[in-house]
């Protein structure tokens, strides 16, 4: 039975492809297709309009279409105002590619996210910040690359000289320590108001809100995504809990629920607290609890179901329904 996955098996082909020198494109006059001339024309006005909107990997790609295009993407500032590097270009920027692609913006960025780009170094992006010192959202989770101490350089540059840092992600990074955490949000804080502090320092920070779209109304959202867990006393993400009954305790000023994903289990869809004997199996590893469980669709042989998060991962045939996960889909085929 042949299973086909859901994701694309030559995602770093196609980064490789990215990355490398734009190939020059033969003239519209002379380009042939099945020994028949064609008249190409230039690009429908309309595509030039949704350059600004469109995510980096395609932004990239359309370089290749034709020279219209690609002349509109590279001498263009607009589309490079909002740079978000995830998959599957992250595990393949360094600082040379980020200085080249960050270095079209000509220091009007506002926006810089990257997302698990674990060889990104402090000096790469000590170099952009110094360019662009009017970044407002600066999203650098899980870039292990970086260390405490270039993180608030970075932060340090981009919020003095009443520059507008508003929200910064900093959760996976290893080794930030109490005095780290307090540096930044000192330098955080330079340019808000006394309103706007209170706000920030009593967010409710949600489990399963935590991989929400980067462009949305932040205004709910704390200035940093991290905190000090009051289980385990480290810096990492600590969520509140959903659950009537926490939301209650929490209420009376109880933080009997409210702490890092190591201390208390989550589930992975509706972000409720979960005790060891509640816990559902699933295909992906993650927490599930059993009303999500139930409502997630299984693996046609061992009736593990995946996360939303996870869903990615299915094995699919088109001559059945369902799917198959990757731990069956080795062993049965």
């Amino acid at each position: 039975m042949e299973i086909s996955h859901v994701v694309g098996d030559k995602e770093h082909e196609a980064v490789d492809e990215l990355t490398q020198k734009v190939p020059t494109l033969p003239p519209s006059s002379n380009f042939c297709m099945s020994s028949e001339k064609v008249n190409a024309g230039p690009p429908h006005e309309g595509f030039f309009l949704v350059l600004a909107y469109l995510p980096l990997f395609e932004l990239l790609a359309i370089t290749e279409v034709c020279v219209s295009l690609r002349d509109a993407v590279q001498k263009d500032v607009l589309p490079w105002l909002n740079i978000v590097v995830e998959r599957p270009l992250n595990l393949r920027l360094n600082d040379e590619i980020l200085m080249k692609i960050t270095s079209k913006a000509i220091g009007r960025m506002k926006t810089l996210a990257l997302i698990n780009c674990i060889k990104i170094s402090d000096d790469g992006l000590q170099w952009v910040v110094d360019r662009n010192p009017h970044i407002n959202k600066l999203y650098i989770p899980a870039c292990t690359g970086l260390t405490p101490e270039g993180v608030i350089r970075a932060v340090k540059t981009l919020s003095e000289r009443h520059h507008s840092l508003k929200s910064l992600r900093i959760n996976g990074i290893y080794n930030i320590k109490k005095e780290n955490l307090q540096t930044i949000l000192s330098y955080l804080q330079m340019n808000l108001s006394q309103q706007q502090q209170q706000r920030k320092q009593q967010p409710t920070t949600l489990y399963h809100h935590r991989n929400f779209p980067i462009f949305r109304n932040e205004d709910s959202d704390p200035m940093l995504d991290v905190d000090i867990c009051p289980k385990c006393n480290n810096v990492r993400a600590v969520y509140e809990c959903v659950r009537e009954t926490c939301k209650r305790k929490r209420e009376r000023l109880s933080t009997v629920c409210r702490g890092c994903n190591l201390c208390i289990p989550r589930c992975e869809e509706c972000g409720e607290c979960m005790g060891s004997d509640e816990l559902e199996e699933t295909a992906c590893g993650d927490n599930l609890c059993s009303e999500c469980w139930l409502q997630l669709p299984k693996c046609n042989f061992c009736n593990r179901p995946y996360c939303n998060q996870h869903s990615n991962r299915q094995y699919r045939n088109s001559s059945s329904t369902g799917f198959v996960c990757d731990v069956c889909h080795i062993s049965y085929s």
